[in-house]
């Protein structure tokens, strides 16, 4: 007792000194001040009060003698905005070239631009194109707010100042008329040793060297599993996003986090290169209630093409209890960055700090100009599940033009080559001019003779012509071949004027609206020929764009069968996004299984829908010229016309297959939880197969009436491949199935009918079969149920499913679609159209 007594003045004496601790944080971020920092508000009154944003004051542009303005002439505009920061209220305008002069010693320092269209009646701020340049370096080359929707704009860069150069000097230049203004510059100096002089390239190999000279622009700065950090929360006023917007899939990610003041610094890391409060929080590895957990958490970033990115990762072990029990992976597109990597190895302590640093470079020639960072865990048998990130930094390296705007890089190619190769030039181009004008002479000869003997020939029509830049008339058309479809062809994609579809919609009334997607809102419409179809308008806000749509006309135009929804036309004119469909009256096959009120289907209605999505999928995988992967297989993207004929929809994220030489094709995650291959998920490898599994979990929907992923049940009852897989591998797989089926089904029909289930959803890949054979099954399936109805109808017959017994709860289900990989935010619930499946955001299948 005694010494219990004596215990708690000291217990109380820890507390309070922790407390003291993170307060202490708090405090000494708070009011901080980087050396050599100027803050400037443009526009303000000399006069006036500095303003305080995010604990910093912005002194006015004007009448400091740490700032210079040539020319002097310009113009003010001020208008107070209820809600916008105090430093975006007023602006200063130029209509000539103008630049500021800011003093700075030799060294390196962050640019921060701020940049608010405020509305004038003399001035248009959001019409402006005008360029920005620092100390010789390009920062935009035709910079413009037209598209900024009147919100704040940020750019930060790093810029060296040499001992030469009389300061920072910042240059804006209106072009052809126009003007140019800013609201607010910052400068802070940038610590030593902060950026490196050389980092590993990604694929591992050589290193890529940085000068003092290289300058970088901030593409992103995260902070993983944790919120929005402001510049009170960073010792040189940086901003940290959330990751959340980034995760490609939102449930394979849990954040985690512990108390700022527990984060060590050793020796080489401070809380310069990143505050305290980034390694308090992380991303791990969610639990998916499995044995085995091999998949990876992925983030994607949109970068610019033909630049070199310096990404830092920031690591710090608070998740672990002991030394050397975490050990994981790392990917930056696809190439491993690093293997069985082990923080506590480096650190020597948990809670402590540390950092990578990787070059990557981002090549004009990838389909998509993206930065995909991945973690997951290690292929050491012994090391736990888990893998966890806690910040990121991206940052694009200037180039040999000393520019960050790539337009700018490709027409200045020719501008700066060394003199001393002119002459070899000349002569060069006056040998090729020769060759090229005795060329033209013969090629014209020939061209003349051929087109002579041909012109009697007759002219033979194009099977696929390039989707056009701009929107077409309405008697445009376009050349589509049918590779011999099933079915007549419904339309050949037809380049719709948007007067004809604003027509066909009545003005876009949202009367007509029948669904919403992540693409934008569906309409039911009526073409001049009377046909009914279904419009998808995209939403100029979607994150969902340019590349899904042109991928969707472009499968759909060169595909024609009786179970694929058929593209009537579309419309790119005005900026417009548009897409039209052969109207679907029985909406999503999702509705007529669960969460409407339509009248159940019966079984033998399920499996004719099931044989029709089946052969919808085997002529894409086999029967067009190509091999087509869907990659996005579910309930709510195969879609019943009236009379309850399925016909697989939604394209945007179809993928060409592997060719003849091939075993699959690499590319990123794309699809919907719930439906995903675990083989393409953890290897990022796409085969016909991934269809197959996907195609497997939809059939699991159709007999047990419920969705993929439901969280609001039992955790065991959650995936339904998992919980019916159980039921089926224990030979009772009839007990979980839809009651309403009970006592009205052939027992011989639904075994055959989960053992294709069961096949679809094989771990590997190549123990799947094909959708040939799942086809081949299912109408076997069909066969069985209908001979027993031929029969008469015995209640005692062992062919009936007796009713389920009374144990057996009935649940009642929750749409839910767990959302895509690449986000979240979409719900793929029943406002999805009742014509056609909703294309989901990219970041969200």
């Amino acid at each position: 007792m005694m010494r219990g007594m004596n215990n708690k003045p000291l217990v109380l004496l820890v507390y309070v000194c922790q407390l003291f601790r993170i307060l202490l944080v708090v405090l000494v971020d708070a009011s901080f001040h980087p050396p050599d920092s100027l803050s400037i508000d443009c526009g303000r009154n000399l006069n006036a009060t500095p303003r305080v944003t995010n604990g910093r004051s912005f002194q006015p542009d004007l009448g400091s003698s740490s700032v210079t303005l040539s020319p002097i002439s310009s113009i003010v505009v001020s208008k107070d905005v209820v809600g916008l920061p105090d430093l975006y209220r007023t602006a200063r305008v130029f209509t000539t070239t103008s630049t500021y002069t800011i003093d700075a010693k030799t060294g390196r320092y962050w640019l921060r631009l701020y940049f608010y269209p405020l509305e004038n009646a003399q001035y248009n701020l959001q019409n402006p194109v005008f360029s920005i340049r620092a100390n010789g370096y390009l920062l935009r080359e035709k910079f413009s707010l037209r598209r900024s929707k009147r919100s704040p704009t940020f750019l930060e860069f790093v810029i060296e100042v040499v001992s030469s150069s009389k300061g920072l000097s910042l240059t804006l230049t209106p072009l052809n008329g126009s003007l140019a203004f800013i609201n607010g510059i910052e400068v802070v100096r940038v610590p030593n040793n902060q950026f490196p002089s050389s980092a590993l390239s990604v694929p591992l190999g050589s290193t890529v060297q940085m000068s003092n000279h290289v300058g970088f622009e901030t593409a992103f700065r995260v902070n993983m599993g944790g919120p929005l950090l402001t510049p009170e929360n960073d010792t040189l006023w940086r901003t940290w996003q959330s990751d959340n917007s980034f995760l490609v899939n939102l449930a394979s990610a849990h954040s985690v986090l512990t108390s700022p003041s527990s984060v060590q610094y050793p020796y080489g890391t401070s809380v310069e290169i990143a505050p305290n409060w980034v390694y308090a929080t992380a991303q791990e590895m969610a639990d998916a209630n499995v044995g085995d957990q091999n998949f990876n958490i992925s983030w994607v970033f949109k970068v610019d093409h033909d630049f070199t990115y310096l990404v830092r990762l920031h690591f710090c072990d608070i998740v672990s209890k002991a030394l050397n029990d975490l050990v994981f992976d790392v990917y930056i597109n696809y190439e491993a960055a690093l293997t069985s990597f082990d923080i506590s190895s480096k650190t020597m302590e948990l809670s402590a700090a540390y950092y990578v640093d990787f070059a990557v470079n981002v090549s004009g020639k990838t389909d998509e100009n993206e930065i995909l960072i991945q973690v997951g865990p290690s292929d050491i048998m012994s090391a736990p599940s888990n893998a966890i990130l806690n910040g990121l930094e991206i940052l694009k390296l200037s180039n040999v033009f000393d520019s960050f705007d790539g337009s700018y890089s490709k027409i200045s190619t020719t501008s700066k080559r060394p003199k001393k190769h002119m002459l070899i030039m000349v002569i060069t181009v006056a040998c090729l001019g020769g060759l090229i004008f005795l060329s033209s002479l013969v090629a014209v000869y020939y061209c003349f003779s051929v087109r002579r003997k041909s012109a009697k020939k007759p002219k033979c029509a194009s099977a696929w012509l390039p989707l056009p830049t701009h929107g077409g008339h309405s008697e445009t058309k376009i050349s589509t071949g049918s590779y011999a479809s099933s079915a007549p062809s419904v339309g050949l994609g037809r380049v719709l004027a948007f007067s004809e579809v604003r027509e066909a919609t009545k003005n876009f009334d949202e009367n007509l609206v029948i669904g919403v997607g992540g693409f934008g809102k569906v309409y039911r419409g009526m073409l001049e020929n009377g046909m009914t179809v279904a419009v998808k308008r995209g939403n100029p806000r979607s994150q969902q764009g340019l590349v899904e749509f042109r991928t969707e006309i472009q499968m759909l135009s060169k595909l024609r069968h009786r179970h694929l929804v058929s593209l009537i036309g579309f419309c790119e004119e005005l900026n417009e996004m548009i897409l039209v469909y052969e109207y679907m009256a029985g909406g999503p096959l999702r509705k007529h299984i669960y969460g409407s009120d339509l009248p159940p289907l019966t079984w033998k209605q399920r499996v004719e829908i099931c044989i029709g999505a089946a052969k919808g999928l085997h002529y894409l995988h086999t029967g067009a010229a190509e091999t087509i992967i869907h990659r996005d297989v579910k309930t709510t993207n195969i879609l019943l016309d009236e009379n309850l004929t399925a016909k697989v929809a939604d394209f945007g994220l179809s993928k060409m297959g592997p060719t003849l030489d091939q075993t699959h094709v690499s590319t990123a995650v794309k699809g919907s939880f719930g439906y995903l291959d675990p083989e393409y998920f953890r290897r990022q490898q796409l085969t016909e197969k991934s269809d197959v599994y996907s195609f497997g979990v939809v059939l699991l929907e159709v007999l047990c009436a419920r969705p993929a992923i439901n969280p609001s049940l039992p955790r065991e009852q959650v995936n339904i491949a998992e919980w019916a897989m159980h039921w089926q591998k224990n030979g009772h797989l009839e007990q979980i199935m839809d009651p309403y089926l009970a006592g009205k089904v052939n027992l011989d029909s639904v075994r055959k009918f989960g053992e294709t289930a069961e096949k679809c959803l094989a771990e590997q890949g190549s123990e799947r079969p094909t959708m040939g054979d799942v086809l081949w099954n299912l109408e076997y399936a069909l066969q069985l149920q209908e001979a027993t109805a031929q029969s008469v109808v015995d209640e005692n017959s062992s062919n009936y499913i007796p009713d389920l017994p009374d144990w057996i709860p009935h649940v009642q289900h929750v749409e839910h679609d767990s959302s895509g990989i690449v986000s979240e935010r979409e719900s793929d619930a029943e406002t999805s159209s009742v014509v056609f499946s909703q294309l989901i955001d990219p970041r969200g299948r």
